[in-house]
Formats: structure tokens, sequence, C-alpha cells
């Protein structure tokens, strides 16, 4: 086998395996995204439990996080430190600021909105580079080259040399929700 066939054959096993990635982390996404409804849904059954003064909301908040805990230890593998809580805390916060972004957003204050939805998206993105292998926390430049490069409008150049900007651009190349 030439050098060429080599490299063609390096190519294709690499694009397979960035293929697979985008697969996992698509059906890894759809499951952070009921996790971070199951955490809201025992916010809610505690603070109803607290407004109405029934016991019995707290009992069911309990069923829920045991659920929630249970379909957590798919993504959080590994317990370094304080990850676990960690991703729950960003999975979490991720929620709640794309439901003040889309409260905004019917006060018709797009602004305000998009601002809250960058913010949860970087949550979001930290959430996955706690959480995944395919993402670096030590932000080497080595890593910013591995994210594929989009031009946005209104983007600084500051700004896109910033560490959360790289995540969110590498969870936005790996994660498409639409794929089977």
């Amino acid at each position: 086998m030439n050098n060429s066939q080599k490299a063609q054959k390096l190519k294709e096993k690499i694009e397979s395996i960035s293929e697979k990635e985008k697969m996992d982390l698509s059906s890894d996404q759809d499951l952070s995204l009921a996790l971070m409804n199951l955490i809201s849904i025992e916010e809610h059954f505690v603070f109803t439990g607290s407004k109405t003064g029934k016991s019995n909301y707290y009992d069911l908040a309990n069923e829920v996080r045991s659920i929630r805990k249970e379909l957590l230890k798919e993504i959080v593998t590994d317990y370094e430190g304080e990850v676990w809580c960690i991703s729950k805390h960003l999975l979490a916060g991720s929620m709640r600021l794309m439901e003040v972004g889309m409260k905004e957003l019917d006060r018709k204050n797009k602004k305000k909105a998009d601002e809250m939805f960058s913010h949860s998206y970087s949550l979001y993105s930290l959430f996955w580079a706690v959480n995944k292998d395919s993402f670096s926390l030590d932000g080497e430049e080595g890593d910013s080259e591995k994210i594929k490069k989009k031009e946005l409008k209104n983007t600084s150049k500051k700004e896109k040399s910033t560490f959360l900007f790289k995540l969110k651009e590498k969870v936005s190349s790996l994660v498409d929700c639409c794929r089977e």
C-alpha cells in the first residue's frame, strides 16, 4: 500500500470516528436536555410543597431525583473532584438561563434574550467539556485547531479567541440532534 492509499485510509478512519462521536453525543444531548427538565421538575415539586404545605410533593421530588441520578450516571462517568455536582448545576443553570431568555423574547427584549441564550449555551458547553474526553479544559492552542471555525456576524476577534467561544464552537460541530 502506497502513502497516498495509507493517507486515504487514515482519513476515512478519522471521518468514521467523527461521525460516530456525533451520533453518540447527539443521543447524549437528548439525555442531557431530559436531565435539565428532571432537575426543573424536582425544583417545582419542592416549591409546590413549600407553597402548599403538602409534603407529598417532596416525596414526588425525591422520586424524580432518583430517576435523575440514575440517568445522570450515563453521562457523568468520571467523578473527579466535584464533577457530579458541577455537572448537575451546569445543566440547571443552562436551563434556567434559557427560560429567562424565552421570557425576555416574550417581552420583545431580543438583545437581553440573546445574551441569556448565549450564557445558557456557554454553561451547556462547559457541561460537555467537563464530561467528554473529546473536549479539553486546558485550552491548549492545539485544541483550537480541532474546532471547526465559523465566521459569525457580530463576533469580535477577541471573543473568538476565548475558551468558552472555542467550546461552544466544538459543541456546535459535534452535536446534531437531527442525526438518527
